[in-house]
C-alpha cells in the first residue's frame, strides 16, 4: 500500500492553518495567571462539554546543536492536553507544557472559540492580542539581559 500523499492547501486553508497555530501557541506558552485574568474579564463565555478530560502525559523534546544542526533528544517534558466541544459544536484543543489541567482546559476553550468567526475577532483584541504583547515584552526582556552579560573577546598584539 502507497502511503498518502499530503493534499495542497489553497491560500484561504493556508491562511486559516497559520492563524489557528498562531493564537494555539499564545495559548500554550501562556503564563496560566495570565490567561486566567484575561478570561475572567471576559463579558460572556459560552458553556462547554469536556470530550477528553484534561490529562497529564509526557512527550520528547527535540532539539538542534546550533539551531541548524542534526537533531537530537534532549528529553521528556510534562505536557497536559485537553480536548472540549461548545455548546454550538465547535471543538477545541489544549496542549500546555506542565501539569495545569485547568490551563489546558481554558485553552481548549478559547481554541474552539477562536473557530467561531463572529466571535474571533472580540476573543482576539482580549485575550490573543494581550498574550502575544506580553510574551514579545518577555521575550524582549530575556534578549535584554542576555546582551547585558555579552563579553566581546578581542586580542591585543603586542609591539615588538
Amino acid at each position: 500500500m502507497t502511503p498518502k500523499r499530503p493534499t495542497a492547501c489553497s491560500p484561504e486553508q493556508s491562511a486559516e492553518r497559520r492563524a489557528r497555530q498562531r493564537w494555539m501557541s499564545a495559548l500554550a506558552k501562556a503564563k496560566f495567571g495570565d490567561l486566567d485574568s484575561l478570561w475572567n474579564n471576559l463579558p460572556s463565555k459560552p458553556a462547554w462539554t469536556v470530550i477528553r478530560a484534561p490529562e497529564v502525559g509526557m512527550v520528547m523534546a527535540r532539539g538542534r546543536a546550533g539551531g541548524t544542526g542534526a537533531r537530537f533528544n534532549i528529553g521528556e517534558v510534562t505536557v497536559t492536553r485537553c480536548a472540549v466541544q461548545l455548546d454550538y459544536g465547535a471543538v477545541g484543543f489544549g496542549y500546555v507544557m506542565g501539569r495545569n489541567k485547568r490551563h489546558a482546559e481554558l485553552a481548549a476553550v478559547v481554541d474552539a472559540i477562536m473557530q467561531t468567526p463572529s466571535r474571533r475577532e472580540a476573543l482576539e483584541r482580549a485575550v490573543i492580542a494581550p498574550l502575544c504583547l506580553r510574551q514579545e515584552a518577555a521575550r524582549r526582556e530575556r534578549g535584554q539581559k542576555a546582551a547585558s552579560t555579552k563579553v566581546d573577546f578581542f586580542t591585543l598584539v603586542r609591539e615588538s
